[in-house]
């Protein structure tokens, strides 16, 4: 699993290397520009009159996998609305139709590889390109609805893609206010590109005090950045040893600004919780860890394979084996990815032995 950082630093290269002016909320959707679709009918064109999901997706991504039998369930619940899954940033494009084929009824809506020039990669995809790059979308998955006046509507995680879709699907959705809101995102994540930049030699070179200096001054600037802020100063403070402050800030985190987060608590918790993290968290830090994954595994009502398993883990690493147990197995009932289910049983042996 790669550390918050890592995963927050890849996503500010594209942020910083976006277009002058990217596509946002309001705006009109991009062209369909796929080379075949492996599951439903062809869509060539946005109809007048009709709302389309547009989600981006890989066979390589876990959080992918995750959000796959979500948008079948928002499928067969909007039947109206066409469902498209475009596949993109594929080193092949050879496994998505057996990947498509094993996923069966958890994949149950339309299916679409991505238009690739010759000579070119899966990163250069039309579609990639058109979509995702040119609305500065740092990764996948990601889903776009395109209204019945063939704008986009709204842009984010396919996970919180539930209550946007109800209210545009019955007409009560304000798109000018959607769109402001938008591009309060859009500041903010630039406004998190501006800060990781300049973090990038402290992390390097280890300075946490000076990278934690900036992350608190940023916050103090601008107090909205801190939902995404936290996550990095969290991993610092456990990066430099302060097992306290992390403990104590954790504890901050899933009380306050996150505590409606699932994706974020479940993050925090893994990077406090994780058996192969090169440092061993004090019991304070575990008990904190233990606390946001409840938290999580709560917010998605103990369906999730991924957040439960963060749940089953803490258990573990706070000494409640039994509970770890049975956590771990709830994970495995609920899990659709056959390679998540096989870390799963893993985790479930170590924790029966």
């Amino acid at each position: 699993m790669q550390s918050i950082l890592t995963l927050f630093a890849a996503a500010a290269s594209i942020l910083a290397a976006g277009n002058a002016k990217p596509i946002v909320v309001g705006d009109p959707a991009p062209a369909i520009s796929v080379k075949a679709f492996v599951k439903g009918q062809p869509v060539s064109t946005f109809e007048k009159g009709k709302i389309y999901v547009v989600e981006f997706w890989a066979t390589w991504c876990g959080p992918c996998k995750v959000s796959i039998p979500h948008l079948t369930e928002m499928q067969k619940k909007y039947q109206d609305i066409t469902f498209i899954g475009v596949s993109v940033f594929e080193a092949s494009q050879t496994g998505v139709d057996p990947f498509v084929k094993n996923m069966g009824d958890k994949m149950d809506y339309r299916v679409a590889l991505d238009l690739i020039p010759e000579g070119k990669t899966g990163q250069e995809g039309v579609m990639a390109q058109t979509w995702m790059e040119a609305s500065e979308q740092p990764g996948i998955p990601t889903a776009f609805v395109v209204n019945k006046e063939g704008k986009l509507a709204w842009i984010g995680h396919p996970m919180e893609l539930e209550q946007p879709l109800a209210k545009i699907s019955s007409g009560k959705w304000n798109i000018k206010a959607a769109s402001k809101e938008y591009l309060v995102k859009m500041a903010e994540q630039k406004a998190m590109t501006n800060l990781l930049t300049s973090m990038s030699p402290m992390l390097q070179s280890k300075d946490y005090a000076g990278a934690l200096k900036l992350v608190d001054a940023e916050i103090e600037k601008k107090p909205e950045l801190e939902k995404m802020a936290a996550p990095i100063k969290l991993n610092i403070l456990i990066s430099s040893g302060d097992d306290a402050a992390a403990s104590s800030y954790a504890e901050k985190l899933t009380n306050g600004v996150l505590k409606s987060n699932s994706p974020s608590l479940n993050e925090i918790a893994w990077m406090i919780v994780n058996p192969d993290s090169d440092k061993k968290p004090s019991a304070a830090l575990l008990g904190a860890g233990l606390t946001a994954a409840k938290r999580a595994d709560k917010l998605m009502k103990g369906k999730d394979a991924g957040t439960t398993d963060t749940l089953a883990t803490a258990y573990f690493a706070t000494g409640k084996k039994d509970l770890a147990i049975k956590t771990e197995q709830r994970a495995i009932a609920h899990c659709t990815d056959e390679n998540l289910g096989k870390e799963l049983n893993k985790n479930l042996e170590k924790f029966q032995k």
